[in-house]
């Protein structure tokens, strides 16, 4: 399941810095995470970097984007190339 940020988001910016994938942008008035490149960190990391690194909690799964480790691990492997 990709993640991603809600409205309460304070444009920080510490999370864009920590995403191995670069999924996540600044948008038009918040941050936000492109669905087709987030992994939750799955190859990467054990843990989702930006969910860690967040002061506000505003990084929840993604309903819209429901994928098993398994999906994740395999677009890893297609962003990545490995």
């Amino acid at each position: 399941m990709a993640l991603k940020i809600t409205e309460e988001c304070i444009n920080c910016d510490v999370c864009e810095p920590v995403c191995p994938n670069e999924a996540i942008f600044a948008g038009e008035d918040i941050y936000e995470i492109d669905p087709d490149l987030c992994t939750e960190c799955v190859g990467h990391y054990d843990t989702p970097q930006c969910v860690d690194i967040c002061p506000v909690d505003c990084i929840p799964k993604d309903p819209n984007h429901v994928e098993s480790e398994a999906v994740l691990l395999a677009k890893f492997h297609r962003i990545t190339k490995q």
